[in-house]
């Protein structure tokens, strides 16, 4: 029954608008690691046409065992032709010569680098997939979650190290992790960009309260990783951390943020 103040004119233009609303895509193709994780936690497995080669990587996608079993695309333009998909997300594909002349739909995310990025992610995605509101639940349990953890790190210092001496400074996710958390990142604190080398003396002079490490790095495999079992940093406490949980801004981040809060004395 038409509400008594809609005009006939309303109510057909209303009817009109709900017609030509456009169905979502049943072809989805991702190429990019990023945008792989984000389609595996909005879409319907049965929308899925195509993930990134990266995706099946424990080591690198969060989304490893739920990506088991879907169409794995290796980097090639053929396979992608054949996915014939209604919609590719992930990094611009009008360069390749193999697509002359096929144009398909996309959406371009941009890194996302902060919380707020990866909230903006989520939602364009689930737009994209037409999943608009599992976006926004996935949303609010994110920031419930994140709200419950507080801010554990009581302003200690700590400097996210990686092979080779690598240390991850302002502009980036981990920092955006580490400050949310109560986190002073050493990095931004000795004035350093968003990636730079730091030597293990000059960790031990800067004596931070935690070192964050990746979780491969736990054992040595190679010189890189020997650099930082040096014994000069043993006295410094670790948090370690698996880098399939940051190297995308997504719903991993949140596990991320667990588990540093978990390895913090409180």
């Amino acid at each position: 029954m038409m509400a008594p103040f809609l005009r006939p004119w309303a109510a057909a233009g209303l009817l009109a608008l709900t017609a030509a609303a456009p169905a979502p895509p049943r072809r989805i193709v991702s190429v990019n690691l990023c945008s792989d994780q984000l389609l595996l936690a909005l879409a319907d497995r049965s929308q899925i046409a195509g993930l990134s080669a990266y995706v099946l990587s424990a080591d690198m996608s969060a989304e490893a065992a739920r990506a088991r079993g879907l169409p794995v695309l290796r980097d090639s333009a053929e396979q992608l032709l054949e996915a014939d998909p209604d919609l590719v997300i992930g990094m611009p594909i009008s360069g390749s010569a193999a697509l002359a002349g096929r144009a398909y739909p996309t959406l371009d995310l941009k890194p996302a680098d902060s919380l707020d990025a990866i909230y903006a992610a989520i939602r364009q995605t689930a737009r994209a997939t037409g999943h608009a509101a599992r976006g926004e639940a996935i949303v609010a349990a994110m920031r419930r979650d994140l709200a419950r953890l507080g801010r554990p790190g009581r302003g200690r210092v700590a400097a996210y190290y990686q092979r080779r001496g690598y240390l991850t400074g302002s502009g980036t996710l981990i920092d955006d992790l580490m400050r949310r958390l109560g986190l002073v990142n050493l990095a931004t604190r000795l004035g350093k960009g968003s990636l730079s080398r730091l030597s293990v003396e000059e960790m031990v002079a800067a004596r931070p309260d935690y070192l964050i490490v990746e979780s491969a790095t736990d054992d040595v495999r190679d010189q890189g990783t020997e650099m930082l079992h040096h014994p000069a940093l043993r006295s410094i406490p670790r948090i370690s951390l698996p880098e399939a949980w940051t190297v995308c801004g997504g719903p991993a981040y949140v596990r991320a943020a667990q588990a540093i809060a978990r390895q913090l004395p409180r």
